[in-house]
């Protein structure tokens, strides 16, 4: 193991909960800040703390109260449709060129036969 690298471990940490619990552990910081420990903690005291901000409990349990019963609390949104394109997109679009291209066409060749005669 390599020298001068490691952290120093305190073998005798003590962890301080917000509930004023304390007690030794072993951890590279000499004083440790808990929210909540062992000691108040729901799971092993088996006491349910609810801290119900803005009323999203009752709002959880209205929306699945209603998935319940069969009611879509959200309106359906109406699924667009796209636009249908015409199966061969090439003789559309090219009739209204060459409709063009022919009638420029077809004067000079009439211009040219008018000068034979």
């Amino acid at each position: 193991m390599k020298e001068k690298i490691h952290p120093k471990f305190f073998e005798e940490a003590t962890v301080n909960c917000a509930c004023g619990e304390s007690f030794k552990t072993g951890s590279v910081n000499e004083t440790i800040r808990v929210e909540i420990c062992s000691k108040c903690h729901p799971f092993f005291t088996g006491k349910v703390k609810v801290m119900d901000t803005a009323g999203r409990i009752e709002k959880f349990q209205k929306k699945h109260a209603n998935a319940e019963l069969g009611i879509n609390t959200k309106p359906q949104k109406r699924a667009v449709k796209p636009v249908a394109k015409p199966a061969d997109a090439k003789k559309t679009a090219p009739k209204t060129a060459a409709k063009a291209e022919a009638k420029s066409e077809a004067k000079p060749k009439a211009k040219a036969a008018e000068d034979k005669k």
